[in-house]
């Protein structure tokens, strides 16, 4: 008797995350997920990572992000992307860390903020909020920590003008970070907060 509603939210769980992969995938492959921008591209793959940190949780939204990561790191032996592609000749292995493990890194976050604001509120814009802006603050603070020093990111440097890698990260993310904010907190709070009440819906019928 116990065993059938354990089994029922478990396909109900693995549904919605099939759909959100599935989600996932098609922006990347129409190019709404990836835009380019100069050097880096505005992403908005995070949009079904925060959904699947408020429908389903942290495991859920660190899948998600993994996804993210490996296209992303596709891009980079493909040449798809100029930053990461050149990334790429200087060093493989941090290259995958930033377009992977940081993803990855940033999924996991963007699920235990949600979990933690559960506790206070239900609060769907912070979760949404939180995906771009940790996914800006993963990436580019991999990229000065390890590849700051490196001939091309110095390129960008002089380019920009920055005195300083913070001012540099500033600068370069700009406007790109400010719409990428924007559009996954609205986008994400919207379909997030909709699901819920939807689940919420499913759960509570008899």
């Amino acid at each position: 008797m116990n065993t059938q509603p354990k089994q029922k939210i478990s396909v109900q769980t693995l549904t919605q995350l099939a759909i959100l992969v599935a989600i996932e995938v098609v922006m990347k492959l129409i190019g709404l997920g990836s835009v380019p921008v100069g050097p880096l591209y505005m992403s908005f793959l995070t949009v079904p990572i925060a959904i699947g940190a408020i429908v389903i949780g942290p495991m859920a939204s660190m899948l998600l992000g993994g996804i993210f990561g490996f296209v992303s790191f596709m891009d980079a032996i493909k040449g798809a992307s100029i930053m990461t592609s050149t990334l790429l000749g200087v060093s493989a292995v941090h290259t995958f860390i930033l377009c992977f493990g940081m993803r990855l890194l940033m999924g996991l976050c963007v699920g235990i903020v949600y979990r933690a604001m559960t506790k206070a509120c239900k609060n769907c814009f912070v979760a949404s909020l939180s995906a771009p802006l940790l996914n800006t603050l993963f990436f580019m603070g991999y990229i000065v920590l390890v590849f700051y020093h490196t001939d091309y990111v110095q390129s960008l440097v002089l380019a920009k003008g920055a005195s300083n890698p913070l001012m540099f990260v500033v600068l370069l993310t700009g406007v790109q970070g400010l719409v990428e904010a924007v559009v996954c907190s609205v986008a994400g709070t919207a379909i997030g907060g909709a699901l819920l009440k939807v689940t919420g819906r499913m759960n509570g019928h008899r």
